[in-house]
């Protein structure tokens, strides 16, 4: 039996414990022909075939699922496996749930106070801080977090502060830097947010970056990679060789201005850079030596200052706008 489940649905048979403990746990990232055609039979975004995983059962029964988008998946990956170790333990499985767990008042938004947190002006400053040999670039500490929703009225008290950013980073608006804050967040402290002038934190858009001699997962970024992120999403990207369409996942930086693309199933590095400083853009109606199914009417090309051309499709006519208005920002803007 084989199905493809939303996780809205996954989620209520982890809840009500429906799921068999003796269940092996695979990430799909390359599906066979017959798995193939199975997907194209149960869902027609094929673009998403890359968000599947695979839970195999005791009897060999294979259940797809279908994530919205790679971290997501990675997410419920992550979780799905802890809840199978609790059940061989015999323990109990709480999932990270900031409505349930943490028990926020219906009235927060979280979405809506992480762009105050960013705002240029009353937000909360990014800074260049250093610890243990490590210089870290666009963070800012615990102390700070807790300091400005104190401030901005958004809790009543300290306490209240370290329910609501270990919401915050649950959910991730917030991501730890250096080993003090990952520790935490890991399980391994009273709570997953601390409110200490040592623990490092970032907002995962910013551009942040880890300089000196690192023992955990912070990189050093090249220049490249140093920008802010303006905006991401998935477009359709042709190949310079073979013409062929396949789905990217883009990510555009300012200051430095790079288009980096990726494979949407996973992997840190990109699979190309376009520079994107004195370059054209513009919306293309028409490609004579592509075939008419290949294309929607929603591409356009960009054309780099080394007269390099790519052809993009996004999906739909406002989001080509909304692509080709951010690159001509930051190629104006941008070194």
């Amino acid at each position: 039996m084989q199905e493809c489940w939303s996780s809205a649905l996954l989620w209520m048979y982890l809840a009500m414990g429906s799921i068999d403990p003796d269940l092996s746990l695979t990430t799909w990232l390359d599906l066979s022909a017959p798995m193939k055609v199975l997907w194209a039979a149960s869902c027609s975004a094929s673009s998403l075939r890359k968000f599947v995983f695979k839970l195999t059962a005791a009897k060999q029964q294979d259940h797809f699922f279908q994530a919205s988008y790679l971290e997501e998946r990675d997410a419920w990956v992550r979780d799905i496996k802890k809840a199978i170790q609790c059940i061989d333990g015999g323990q109990r499985f709480a999932r990270k749930s900031t409505r349930k767990s943490i028990r926020l008042p219906e009235t927060i938004n979280l979405s809506a106070l992480y762009l105050s947190m960013k705002d240029p002006e009353k937000g909360i400053k990014e800074l260049k801080l250093e610890k243990d040999k490590k210089v870290f670039n666009h963070c800012f500490t615990g102390t700070a977090v807790i300091d400005w929703l104190v401030s901005s009225n958004s809790i009543r008290n300290r306490k209240e502060g370290l329910m609501l950013a270990s919401s915050l980073l649950n959910e991730g608006y917030l991501q730890p830097a250096g080993d003090t804050s990952k520790a935490a967040a890991e399980g391994l402290s009273d709570t997953p947010f601390l409110d200490l002038s040592d623990a490092y934190y970032y907002f995962p858009d910013s551009g942040f970056f880890c300089e000196g001699n690192s023992s955990d997962d912070d990189v050093v970024l090249k220049e490249e990679f140093r920008g802010m992120i303006v905006k991401q999403g998935c477009l359709l990207k042709q190949g310079h060789r073979r013409k062929n369409w396949k789905v990217r996942k883009f990510v555009l930086r300012e200051d430095p201005a790079y288009l980096h693309y990726y494979d949407p199933a996973g992997g840190e590095d990109p699979l190309g850079a376009i520079h994107l400083r004195g370059c054209v853009v513009t919306a293309v109606e028409d490609m004579p030596d592509s075939k008419k199914y290949d294309v929607e009417n929603n591409l356009f090309e960009i054309i780099t200052a080394s007269e390099v051309h790519y052809y993009l499709q996004a999906a739909s006519s406002a989001e080509r706008t909304e692509w080709i208005k951010a690159i001509q920002s930051v190629a104006r803007t941008g070194k």
